[in-house]
């Protein structure tokens, strides 16, 4: 993807401007957002990543990147680890002084914006990739979290020269924020490149094979997913489904390694472990599944189903409702609700016609403004109107 090259701002003319990107984990970076730093790169921005660096560095190195590593627990509440983290970034921005902090996640955010300001830095993109599992409980202490977390972001970390970055349109609500401000740049999710992940032709029609590929969290509703196809089984429908990932050792709401080989136990129910092989994956497997309980900007692993031209099961949850569109790109059943999801797999068990039918638009869907080339158009399009903006 060509890039128009962006010119550095007017106090560092006689360099190309410096973007540093701060994130919890190297891991989650390469697989999310490398095409992002890839587009910077091509547009003339000395890149850097600041990450906890595990086994990507080499990877990231690849594409002329720079990596600084910040050692930081992500599930870390300790306040002092927290003050510790913020003064070490702090050291490295003062150092690196990049003309713009872009920072990934929620964690990043609160880190990584007490720091640029510290730092002095006032450009800043606040990518919010979802709230976790603040935003997937929908009780009192979490709402009180969310409305806590939003005064913080808006208050003491905002700058003139901040501007934020959604998924979909309902999270910047959270914030106090509308879609359309001018601050706010809603993107596609992380892109898809439609050239890599492409439709391969359909399995033989029965069983219906459900795939649900991901990290095996509580919060993307794993359970939800296993529940429903035993329970369209139990009406009739010729259905599997395999559970295609691990679970995140440092993540709370990870499933136990031991519920999902009990899981595997059932008929109709496989969990073959992690895999790098999107592409194939989906090519065995006629429709994704994703019973998500929220928390997520857009998850990745249904903008790659629907690029491979499969269908979507999912949740009326945001980012998820807003991609698929509940008879179109599959269904949208309200979160927690075995019943209507397993009345759903049955009836794409019963008409093939209609699923191969829904991963066409769901194809088409992707092609619309969720492809790399769309979001990294807009990411860098942000970038320059930010240098040209702020000083």
């Amino acid at each position: 993807m060509s890039q128009t090259p962006i010119e550095a701002a007017p106090d560092a003319a006689r360099r190309p401007p410096r973007l540093a990107y701060v994130v919890t984990e190297d891991w989650f970076f390469v697989s999310h957002f490398l095409p992002m730093a890839r587009a910077a790169r091509q547009a003339g921005f000395d890149v850097a990543v600041i990450a906890r660096v595990r086994d990507h560095r080499a990877v990231l190195e690849a594409e002329d990147l720079r990596v600084i590593p910040l050692e930081a627990e992500r599930q870390s509440l300790n306040p002092l680890a927290v003050v510790s983290a913020v003064r070490r970034l702090a050291a490295i921005l003062q150092a690196e002084h990049p003309d713009i902090v872009h920072c990934i996640a929620l964690r990043a955010i609160l880190v990584g914006g007490a720091a640029a300001r510290l730092a002095g830095i006032g450009r800043r993109v606040y990518a919010v990739t979802g709230l976790g599992f603040l935003a997937a409980r929908t009780d009192a202490v979490a709402a009180a979290a969310r409305a806590v977390i939003a005064r913080i972001v808006r208050g003491p970390l905002e700058s003139a020269g901040t501007r934020y970055l959604f998924e979909n349109p309902d999270d910047p609500l959270i914030f106090g924020l509308r879609p359309e401000a001018r601050r706010v740049t809603i993107v596609g999710g992380a892109g898809i490149d439609p050239q890599a992940l492409s439709p391969a032709p359909l399995p033989p029609p029965a069983p219906l094979r459900l795939a649900f590929l991901g990290r095996m969290l509580w919060s993307k509703g794993v359970d939800v997913a296993v529940e429903a196809v035993g329970a369209a089984r139990a009406l009739g429908a010729d259905v599997t489904l395999t559970l295609v990932g691990a679970p995140d050792a440092s993540n709370p709401k990870a499933v136990p390694e031991a519920t999902l080989r009990a899981w595997a136990e059932r008929p109709g129910i496989a969990w073959p472990g992690p895999t790098r092989d999107v592409a194939g994956v989906w090519a065995a497997h006629h429709a994704a599944i994703m019973p998500s309980r929220g928390g997520e900007g857009l998850p990745r692993a249904i903008l790659e189903a629907a690029a491979c031209g499969r269908a979507v099961l999912t949740t009326d949850v945001p980012g998820c409702r807003t991609f698929v569109r509940d008879g179109q790109e599959g269904f949208v059943t309200a979160r927690d609700d075995v019943p209507a999801l397993a009345a759903r797999i049955a009836a794409l068990a019963a008409d093939p016609a209609r699923v191969a039918a829904m991963g066409q638009a769901a194809r088409a869907r992707v092609l619309d403004g969720h492809t790399e080339e769309a979001v990294m158009g807009a990411v860098t399009g942000l970038y320059r109107d930010m240098l040209l903006r702020h000083g």
